[in-house]
């Protein structure tokens, strides 16, 4: 997960970020000494995870939030217990007391990766999927999703009109998806046989406006479920 650390206080910065950076599976995009700065990186970056201290000059983490459209997922880190229920109501991961321990702070982050797996609910046997996008949980017709592709720590849902960038692995989606109807190809890629048109020298599956190659080790698995004359 992409994560950025914000605090003023220099020492509770760098505590912060040494936990981050001892901690697998999080990734230190930034750390930043106030919450401007912030926000234009918020506003330019794809950010998972922001640790907030609160009460910083000129514009404080609570404000912060609630200038964002689209959040990541947030975890308060603040000297102060009075801003509970403020925290509560702006759906705050998890709220932190200084000094933070290590053991206090893998806490938070188990609950910021158990958010994500329920990014993408079950779908097997239904005719849509549910996937949370911009902080907002979308319904997506399955018979619309034309092709998934990876991209780092997230997939992209690609559909007619829309594409959608979900915190998930492809194997993750693909154990969501319909097998009868969902094909991985390649270790990138994730096809709706509904919505093939043709395929080149059994090596490229071509979609509208995308040609997907067939990785080598998924050929046998995907030609067998396509329905040859």
């Amino acid at each position: 997960m992409r994560c950025i650390v914000v605090d003023d206080e220099d020492v509770a910065r760098m505590v912060i970020k040494d936990f981050v950076e001892r901690t697998e599976g999080l990734e230190l995009v930034a750390d930043i000494d106030n919450a401007i700065d912030a926000y234009n990186l918020l506003k330019k970056e794809k950010i998972d995870l922001v640790f907030l201290d609160i009460e910083m000059p000129q514009m404080t983490g609570i404000e912060l939030v609630e200038s964002l459209e689209h959040k990541p997922q947030f975890v308060l880190v603040t000297g102060r217990n009075d801003y509970a229920v403020k925290a509560y109501e702006l759906t705050i991961t998890d709220y932190l007391i200084k000094p933070v321990e290590y053991k206090r702070f893998l806490q938070a982050v188990q609950k910021v990766e158990n958010n994500f797996s329920k990014d993408v609910l079950d779908t097997q046997g239904k005719e849509d999927i549910y996937v949370k996008a911009d902080s907002k949980i979308v319904r997506i017709k399955l018979n619309d999703i034309k092709f998934v592709e990876a991209l780092s720590d997230y997939v992209i849902i690609h559909t007619g009109q829309k594409k959608f960038i979900v915190h998930s692995t492809m194997k993750g989606i693909a154990s969501r998806l319909p097998d009868s109807e969902f094909s991985r190809v390649h270790r990138s890629f994730i096809v709706n046989i509904n919505q093939i048109e043709t395929i080149e020298d059994m090596s490229n599956i071509i979609m509208p406006n995308k040609i997907i190659p067939i990785g080598a080790s998924y050929k046998t698995s995907f030609f067998k479920k396509l329905n040859f004359l």
